[in-house]
């Protein structure tokens, strides 16, 4: 299993996740989906924070992710308007700066990344749209070979065109990395139509956590999801 969360409270906090549970496979598309205020990005944030601020256990393909954070942080690409990059430095110039925090870095695969999405590299990245700028930060991920994407609203007020586009982003994710992506949304076509699995948050509880009845990500239904596990 490559992200399980077994019973998952938060502490020290005015606001805290309760009894969180679920578990995603290498390799799908997961919805994380609620009002805001329902605890999708402080779900985030208890992968993402060096302190351990909650009870319970969070594995990243088997390993509790506190007991080495830093190699976790290798393992995820996180994507979120949070995100901080250097918005006077060109694309590469992040790039370059930033890929000493990652074993695996690929320039390569950064600048192939780029150009497939027609984004340009010499662009500053204080001069991009929020669109181009999602897009940026998919990337910057996609070059250290994350086992596990991190996206908070990264397609809200997008139009379709851009969900269209990054949709073929995240699909080229789950069925040639061997990754998987975790998506926070209120967009009910997301939910719908391009979740693999869907999670259900209210007041920083699960209330519902399961398989997507209708075709996800893959455009598998449930038989044929079932054969290739």
């Amino acid at each position: 299993m490559l992200l399980t969360w077994n019973q998952v409270t938060g502490t020290g906090r005015e606001f805290q996740l309760k009894e969180i549970s679920f578990s995603l496979e290498a390799g799908y598309f997961m919805v994380l989906a609620g009002a805001n205020g329902a605890g999708k990005t402080t779900l985030l944030h208890y992968m993402l924070e060096e302190k351990k601020n909650y009870t319970g256990e969070i594995l990243l393909d088997g390993c509790r992710i506190h007991e080495n954070h830093k190699k976790t942080l290798e393992e995820i690409g996180y994507v979120s308007e949070e995100n901080s990059f250097f918005t006077e430095h060109t694309a590469i110039e992040n790039a370059r700066l930033l890929s000493v925090f990652y074993k695996e870095w690929e320039e390569e695969l950064f600048i192939g990344a780029m150009k497939e999405m027609e984004l340009s590299i010499s662009k500053t990245v204080g001069n991009m749209s929020r669109g181009e700028a999602m897009k940026f930060q998919m990337a910057f991920a996609m070059a250290h070979k994350p086992k596990l994407y991190l996206l908070d609203e990264a397609t809200g007020g997008m139009d379709p065109v851009f969900r269209r586009d990054f949709y073929k982003i995240i699909r080229k994710i789950v069925e040639s990395e061997n990754a998987s992506v975790l998506m926070t949304t209120h967009i009910q076509e997301e939910i719908e139509n391009q979740a693999d699995f869907i999670g259900i948050m209210e007041n920083g509880k699960m209330l519902q956590f399961g398989e997507n009845r209708n075709e996800g990500c893959f455009g598998l239904k449930t038989e044929e999801r079932q054969e290739k596990q």
